[in-house]
């Protein structure tokens, strides 16, 4: 992605943490807990009570932090919608499955429909009566950044406010299939929902930049990967204030985060994560660069680069 930098005017997240319109949220955090439950707003004020019946668990994450985060940035409508998802709506898949298998004959299409990967992105655009550039995202643990350069392209060709997230739930098959895949988390398998606004220009309401962001699907060396994209930005990572990792920490910089315990692990766990480093950069004066380093995927790399906003 190349400068300048873009603007986050809102972010907004429902997680196993008390994220949701919490500001300074990222200094009272500890790991989450296996037995810890989604914390939950009160979708009512975000979702028709009819709609609402209908609604999966990440449809209404999903809609209710798209919905806060206009509401936040108090812009209008966004210009586009981009999303991404590395597992999809896994519950409606399930429960399609299931149809499928004690059913005869025709089989009900709401399952169906709402289990695609898109429903996510549709439902806002619904919700918002929003008929604009509407995009979903799905590469595994890339799929948040794939959405953000898609959001960031978008802005350099002409729109003022998109509206960028990802979503990711876990249901209980996903526990089993852990244990026959030998997958060893250094969380609990969670679910979470993250949106924010991303605008071309500074308005005065702005809580981060995003300076820079990179993707690799096929990394080699992460470290040199990371020290090649500071340089491009005129840094080195002794400049950095605080990298949040997943995965492995980033060498040479002060102080680590892994964002993982905190998040639970989810595909999309970095969009958690670029929400930790705005609330951080709002709160703390003199933070100024974060870098978000994902390798949740050890062969996967994401590089997110937040800096605080200039008065």
């Amino acid at each position: 992605m190349s400068k300048p930098a873009l603007y986050i005017s809102a972010a907004s997240t429902i997680s196993h943490q008390p994220t949701f319109r919490n500001a300074g949220f990222s200094e009272t955090l500890g790991p989450v807990e296996a037995s810890s439950a989604l914390i939950s707003p009160d979708y009512k004020a975000y979702i028709d009570a009819g709609l609402l019946r209908r609604m999966s668990k990440i449809l209404r994450m999903s809609v209710a932090c798209a919905k806060d985060c206009v509401e936040q940035a108090g812009s209008g409508q966004p210009d586009a919608i981009v999303v991404g998802t590395g597992l999809g709506c896994l519950q409606d898949t399930e429960k399609f499955l299931n149809t499928s298998l004690t059913v005869e004959g025709l089989l009900p299409p709401t399952s169906f429909i709402q289990s695609t990967h898109n429903t996510m992105a549709g439902q806002i655009s619904l919700s918002l009566g929003n008929h604009g550039y509407n995009m979903t995202h799905t590469q595994n643990t890339l799929s948040f950044e794939h959405a953000l350069l898609d959001a960031a392209m978008l802005l350099r060709e002409g729109d003022r406010n998109v509206l960028v997230g990802a979503a990711d739930e876990h249901i209980d098959i996903l526990n089993d299939i852990a244990v026959q895949l030998a997958f060893e988390a250094t969380a609990p398998l969670t679910s979470a929902a993250s949106f924010f606004i991303l605008s071309d220009e500074h308005t005065g309401n702005a809580a981060a930049a995003l300076a820079d962001l990179f993707t690799s699907g096929a990394t080699d060396n992460a470290q040199e990967e990371i020290d090649a994209f500071l340089d491009r930005n005129g840094l080195q990572p002794g400049d950095i204030d605080l990298a949040l990792y997943a995965g492995k920490p980033v060498s040479g910089v002060a102080r680590n985060i892994d964002y993982l315990p905190l998040a639970g692990v989810y595909p999309t766990a970095s969009a958690f994560a670029m929400h930790y480093a705005v609330d951080v950069l709002s709160e703390n004066s003199k933070v100024r660069n974060v870098l978000i380093c994902n390798t949740l995927r050890k062969s996967n790399l994401g590089l997110i680069l937040l800096q605080a906003v200039e008065a």
